[in-house]
């Protein structure tokens, strides 16, 4: 074979396919959204081996439904201050999501 790729792809490793761990939700880990709206929330996630909390701000049905992720950090200080630059609220507001 020319080009070092074998036939079964290039994530080969000892006859298995490797399947690189991207994110995942952690099990038994609550997740957090506003008490005014509950529009946004906060998640804890695994990325790459590392835990990240995930704030993401949810639409209304009536335009869409749907989320978009402000950011990912990696400690509760980051997580406020990226409460601070883009959300209208702070740590004090969230409650645990039902």
């Amino acid at each position: 074979m020319s080009g070092g790729v074998s036939r079964t792809g290039p994530f080969v490793t000892g006859g298995r396919m490797a399947k690189p761990q991207v994110r995942a939700t952690v099990p038994r880990v609550p997740e957090w959204s506003c008490g005014c709206c509950g529009r946004w929330r906060v998640s804890v996630e695994l990325i790459r081996g590392r835990y990240r909390y995930r704030l993401a701000h949810r639409y209304r049905p009536e335009h869409g439904g749907g989320a978009n992720v402000i950011g990912e950090v990696a400690s509760v200080a980051e997580l406020a201050e990226l409460l601070r630059r883009y959300a209208p609220i702070g740590l004090a507001d969230l409650r645990e999501a039902a």
